[in-house]
C-alpha cells in the first residue's frame, strides 16, 4: 500500500488529514498539530491568485494564448516567482529572524536596513496600505495569533510594522511577509522540530513553497481561462513599454 512517511494512505484519508496534513507527511516527514495543518491550508487559500494582471498570472495568460499546453504556460508564470514577485518568503524570514535573534529592537532593525540600503522583505505593496488594508494579511495574522503556541517573530515584524508605516503608509506587513515570519514561529515554537531542523528548513526555500504551490492554483485557473474563451495570440500595447530608441543613443 502506498505510503506518506510511513502512514497508508488508506489512513490518510480515513482520519481526513486533508492536503494540510498531506504537506506535513510529504514535505516534514511527520504528522503535525491540526494547527499547523490549517495554517497551510489558509496560505494555500490565500495566495491562490491576485488578479490575472500580475506577472505570473499574466505570463501563464500570454503563453496560454499563444497556444502553449498547460504546463508550459505554468512554468512560464512560475518562473517569475521570485525577490519582487511573490518569492520573498524565505529572505523575509532570514531577516526578520536575523535581527530578532541577533537582539536588535525593531528600531534599530529598520535603521540598519536603511543604511545598508537594502529593502526590507515581506515589508511594502503596491496598492494596500495602512488605510486601505489587505485581507489576507489580517486572516492569516487574527488566527496565527489565535492558535499558534508563540508567536515572537510575528509580534516583532508587526512592530516594525508600525515603525515602517509611519513613514510611508503602503509600507505595512505583506502577505509575503506575515506568512514568512509565521512560518518560522511554527517551526521553531511548535514543539515538533528542533531548532536546528528550523533553521535548516527556512535555509532550503521550504517558506517560498507555499507561496509556489497555492498559486499554482490560480495560475492554472488562468490557463484554463484563457482556453475556455478562445483567446488569440496576445499583444501588448506599445505604449504601455520602457524600451530604447535609436535615436536615444544619439
Amino acid at each position: 500500500e502506498l505510503l506518506y512517511a510511513g502512514i497508508p494512505i488508506t489512513d490518510v484519508l480515513k482520519q481526513n488529514m486533508g492536503i494540510g496534513g498531506v504537506i506535513s507527511l510529504l514535505w516534514f516527514q511527520r504528522a503535525l498539530p491540526p494547527y499547523v495543518c490549517q495554517f497551510w491550508e489558509m496560505c494555500l487559500m490565500v495566495t491562490a491568485d491576485h488578479g490575472p494582471a500580475v506577472s505570473g498570472a499574466h505570463n501563464t495568460i500570454v503563453c496560454a494564448r499563444a497556444g502553449k499546453d498547460l504546463v508550459s504556460s505554468l512554468v512560464s508564470g512560475l518562473l517569475t516567482i521570485g525577490d519582487r514577485f511573490g518569492g520573498a518568503l524565505d529572505e523575509s524570514a532570514k531577516q526578520f529572524s536575523g535581527a530578532y535573534d541577533s537582539g536588535l529592537i525593531p528600531m534599530e532593525f529598520v535603521n540598519s536596513m536603511r543604511k545598508k540600503g537594502q529593502l526590507i522583505m515581506g515589508i511594502g505593496h503596491r496598492v494596500k496600505s495602512i488605510n486601505n488594508p489587505d485581507m489576507r494579511v489580517k486572516i492569516i495574522k487574527d488566527f496565527v495569533l489565535e492558535n499558534f503556541p508563540s508567536t515572537p517573530l510575528l509580534n516583532y515584524a508587526l512592530e516594525v510594522e508600525k515603525i515602517t508605516t509611519s513613514k510611508k503608509p503602503n509600507l505595512i506587513l505583506n502577505v509575503d511577509g506575515v506568512i514568512a515570519v509565521s512560518f518560522c514561529d511554527l517551526l521553531r515554537n511548535s514543539g515538533s522540530f528542533t531548532r536546528e531542523e528550523a533553521a535548516e528548513y527556512i535555509e532550503m526555500g521550504s517558506i517560498n513553497s507555499l507561496f509556489v504551490l497555492g498559486r499554482s492554483i490560480g495560475f492554472i485557473g488562468h490557463y484554463m481561462d484563457q482556453k475556455r474563451l478562445k483567446q488569440g495570440l496576445y499583444r501588448h500595447p506599445w505604449d504601455d513599454i520602457s524600451y530604447v530608441l535609436p535615436e536615444q543613443y544619439n
